[in-house]
C-alpha cells in the first residue's frame, strides 16, 4: 500500500463518463489475452491465502478462464474504472467487463461455505504428472503473505485494485460495489490500514515471483510410484481373481471397514501375524512419561515424551499405524537413503500427535526409524511444496522415514515437523531450554530467539531453497548445538574441530570457517546426512606477503554408516582486504573413504593459485603457484607431473602455469605415504 500512496495517480477518462452498448466476446477474449498475467495475479490475490499454494495457482488460472463470457454482455450504465493512465490499454470496456467478471468469481469462492467447494468445479485446470507453485520470496513477500492473511476477501480485493491495479479511492469503491462487495468503504478502510513492507528500489513485493502464478516452478509428482502403479494394476487384476474368495472367509476377508479398512488410504492387508497385529493396535502404542527424560540413562528419541493436542485421538493412531503397515496407492512414501520403509516389528512410540499449520501431524518412533505420518487437516491437500515432508497428491497423506539409530544427545535435539513455503517447523527435545535462529554467513550476528509452544514446536522458521542463491544459511542454535535443515526430516547437525574430538560451533574461529563452508551444505540435501564437521587442518602463508590461507576440510557422516562426503577448500584472503565471509574454494572431494573422519584424521590438498595485486603483498603480474597443504601428521610434500618441486614440512610453494596438472604425495612421520583427497 505504501507504494501505491507515492505513485502519483493518473486521470481516467473513463472513471467519470459513461458508455453504452455491449462487449462482445471477441472483444473481452483479446482483452483476456492479452492480460492473462495481470488478471491471473488479480485473482490470486484476492483467493482465501489458507488453501495451499498450488491449488491456489490452478484457482487463480481457472477463474480467469472462466470469466470469458458465453455471449455480449451488457454494458450500459456508469463506465467501469479501469488501471489510471489514459495510454493504458487495459482502460478498455472489454478489460473491465473481464477483471469485474474476475472479481466476483474470486470474492464469492472466499465466503462462508463456498470455500469448502473445489475451486471452481469441475473444469479446473490440471497438468498430469506435475505439481506448480510459485517460487519463494524473501522476508518482505512472507511479511506480505502474513498481512494478506489477515485481510477478509473484500479486503484483499480493495489492496489488489488500489495496489497492482493502481486505481483511485472513489474508482475502487465503484468497482467494488459492482462486483457485490455490501460494505465497500469497510473493504477499502481495512486494505488502508494494512502494513506491509517497503520491498525493493525498483518494485514492490506484490509485484514479486512469490505473487505471479504465471511464473511457476513445476516438480513432478513421482514418476517411479507411477510407473509401478501400472504394472500393479495388471497384476492386481490377476490377483482379484485369485484372492475373490478369500472374501467370504472368517475373519472379515480383506480386514474391517473404517478408515483402516478399505475407504482409508491404507491398503488392505495380504497377511495377518500377532507382531503385525499389535503394530497396528493404537492401545498398545508405548508413550514415555512426561518427566522420564530427566532420569533416563540417556536422553535420545526413547526419552521423548508423548506430546500434541491429539496424543489421545485412537481413530487418528489407528489411521496413522495403518498406513505406516500398508500404505495405499494415494499415499505418498518417502525414505532417506539406507532407511527401511517397511512396517514397524511391534508396537511403536509416540512422539507427538497434533495440528501443524493446515495438516494433521503423527511422529512415531521404532528403536531405529522416526515415522513421520501427515494427513489434511481441512479437507485440502495439505501444504504444498514439493518437499518430502509437504503432503500431496490424492488424499492429502505422506508417509516419511528418517533413520536415526544411534542418535543421542544433540542428535536428537529437534525433529522436522512441518515444512511448507520456504519455512520449517521444528519439534525440540524437552531437554531444549532454548531455540535461536542463526545465519551462517553472518558469523557476528547473535541471531533472534525462536518462539516455542508449550509442546516445543518452533513457530515457522526459514530454511535454505534448494537452487536458490547462496544469499543466506538458516540454522537453529539449540543452546550451544547448531543444527540445519538438510531437507529430511531429523536435522543435521554442525560441529567443528579435530575429526576425534569434534566440539560445538561457539568460537569466533569457528563461526568464521563454517560462514565460508555453508553454502558447500546445498550438496548434502536429501543424502541422509546425520552430522557435518569443518576441521581447519592448516594455515598457510602465502607467496609475496599475500596474507594467510586457511585449508578446511569439511565430512558429512551418514546415519547409515556409508556414504559419507569429504571435500576440502581453501579460504583465502578476501580480495583488496575486504571483510566478509566470502566462499572458501572447492579443490577436492571424495565419496566415502575414511579421510578427515575419526579412524583416519589426516589429509592433503593442494590447488593452484594465481596472486593478483588485490591482496596486501600480492604480485601485480599476477604470477600462479602451485599451493599443498597437509594435517600434522605430514613431513614432506612432493609435486610431479606438470609441476615439479619438493619441500619439507606440511606446506608446499612453488611456482607454476595456468593450466598445470601436478600430482602431489606426502610422507607421514611414520613413513607412509599420503596422496591427494579425491
Amino acid at each position: 500500500m505504501e507504494q501505491q500512496q507515492a505513485a502519483t495517480p493518473r486521470p481516467d477518462p473513463t472513471s467519470a463518463d459513461r458508455f453504452d452498448g455491449l462487449v462482445d466476446v471477441e472483444q473481452a477474449e483479446a482483452a483476456l489475452v492479452e492480460h492473462y498475467p495481470r488478471l491471473v495475479r488479480l485473482a490470486y490475490l484476492i483467493l482465501p491465502p489458507g488453501a495451499s499454494r498450488s491449488r491456489r495457482v490452478l484457482a487463480a488460472h481457472a477463474v480467469v478462464q472462466r470469466s470469458l463470457p458465453r455471449r455480449p454482455t451488457a454494458a450500459r450504465g456508469p463506465a467501469l474504472p479501469a488501471p489510471c493512465g489514459g495510454a493504458d490499454p487495459a482502460a478498455a470496456p472489454g478489460y473491465a467487463c473481464v477483471r469485474l467478471r474476475v472479481l466476483r468469481t474470486a470474492l464469492g469462492t472466499g465466503r462462508g461455505w463456498r470455500r469448502w467447494l473445489p475451486v471452481p468445479p469441475p473444469l479446473l485446470p490440471r497438468v498430469w504428472g506435475l505439481r506448480l507453485s510459485p517460487r519463494s520470496g524473501g522476508a518482505d513477500e512472507l511479511a506480505l503473505e502474513q498481512a494478506l492473511s489477515a485481510l477478509s476477501a473484500p479486503g484483499r480485493a480493495a489492496f489488489a485494485l488500489c495496489g497492482p491495479e493502481r486505481l483511485t479511492e472513489a474508482d475502487a469503491l465503484r468497482v467494488l460495489a459492482a462486483a457485490g462487495v455490501a460494505d465497500t468503504r469497510e473493504a477499502l478502510d481495512e486494505a488502508a490500514r494494512t502494513a506491509t513492507p517497503a520491498g525493493s528500489r525498483d518494485r514492490s513485493p506484490v509485484e514479486s515471483a512469490e505473487f505471479d502464478p504465471c511464473a511457476l516452478q513445476a516438480r513432478p509428482t513421482d514418476l517411479i510410484r507411477r510407473r509401478q502403479h501400472v504394472r500393479a494394476v495388471l497384476a492386481g487384476g490377476a490377483a482379484v481373481l485369485v484372492c475373490g474368495a478369500l472374501l467370504g472367509l472368517p475373519g472379515g476377508g480383506w480386514g474391517p471397514a473404517g478408515p483402516d479398512g478399505p475407504g482409508g488410504a491404507a491398503a488392505p492387508p495380504y497377511a495377518r501375524n500377532a507382531a503385525a497385529q499389535a503394530a497396528l493396535d493404537p492401545a498398545k502404542v508405548t508413550a514415555a512419561a512426561a518427566t522420564a527424560w530427566r532420569s533416563a540413562a540417556r536422553q535420545d528419541f526413547t526419552a521423548w515424551p508423548a506430546r500434541g493436542d491429539r496424543v489421545g485421538d485412537r481413530a487418528l493412531l489407528r489411521r496413522a499405524l495403518a498406513v505406516w503397515a500398508r500404505p495405499g496407492a494415494g499415499v505418498r512414501v518417502t525414505a532417506t537413503p539406507g532407511t527401511a520403509a517397511g512396517p514397524a516389528a511391534g508396537p511403536p512410540q509416540l512422539l507427538f500427535a497434533g495440528v501443524v499449520d493446515h495438516a494433521v501431524v503423527v511422529l512415531l518412533h521404532d528403536g531405529l526409524r522416526v515415522v513421520r505420518y501427515a494427513e489434511a487437516a481441512d479437507g485440502t491437500d495439505g501444504t504444498d511444496s514439493a518437499d518430502s515432508l509437504d503432503s500431496s497428491g490424492g488424499s492429502g497423506t505422506t508417509l516419511d522415514f528418517a533413520r536415526t539409530d544411534g542418535a543421542a544427545g544433540t542428535a536428537a535435539d529437534a525433529v522436522v515437523a512441518s515444512r511448507a513455503h520456504g519455512n520449517v517447523r521444528y519439534l525440540t527435545a524437552p531437554w531444549v531450554t532454548s531455540a535461536r535462529l542463526v545465519d551462517l554467513l553472518k558469523p557476528d550476528a547473535a541471531g533472534r530467539a525462536v518462539h516455542r509452544d508449550a509442546n516445543g514446536l518452533t513457530h515457522p522458521v526459514p530454511t535454505s531453497a534448494p537452487g536458490a542463491t547462496c544469499t543466506a544459511w538458516p540454522a537453529l542454535r539449540t543452546g550451544g548445538e547448531l543444527l540445519t535443515d538438510l531437507a529430511e526430516p531429523v536435522p543435521a547437525r554442525l560441529t567443528y574441530g579435530a575429526p576425534r574430538e569434534p566440539g560445538a560451533v561457539s568460537g569466533s574461529r569457528a563461526r568464521t570457517v563454517w560462514a565460508r563452508t555453508a553454502c558447500q551444505l546445498a550438496a548434502l540435501r536429501g543424502q541422509g546426512v546425520s552430522a557435518v564437521n569443518s576441521w581447519e587442518f592448516a594455515r598457510q602463508p602465502l607467496p609475496g606477503g599475500a596474507g594467510s590461507a586457511a585449508w578446511v576440510c569439511t565430512r558429512a557422516e551418514t546415519w547409515r554408516g556409508a556414504g559419507s562426503l569429504t571435500f576440502a577448500q581453501i579460504q583465502t584472503p578476501a580480495p583488496g582486504g575486504r571483510s566478509g565471509a566470502a566462499p572458501g574454494a572447492a579443490v577436492a572431494r571424495a565419496d566415502g573413504g575414511t579421510a578427515c573422519g575419526p579412524r583416519a584424521p589426516r589429509v592433503l590438498a593442494g590447488v593452484l593459485w594465481k596472486a593478483t595485486g588485490g591482496h596486501p603483498g600480492g604480485h601485480p603480474d599476477g604470477r600462479w603457484w602451485l599451493l599443498a597443504a597437509g594435517s600434522e601428521q605430514v613431513t614432506s610434500i612432493t609435486a610431479t607431473g606438470g609441476v615439479r618441486g619438493q619441500a619439507a614440512g606440511r606446506f608446499l610453494a612453488i611456482p607454476a602455469k595456468a593450466g598445470d596438472r601436478p600430482e602431489l604425495t606426502a610422507r607421514l612421520a611414520d613413513g607412509e605415504r599420503l596422496t591427494t583427497l579425491r
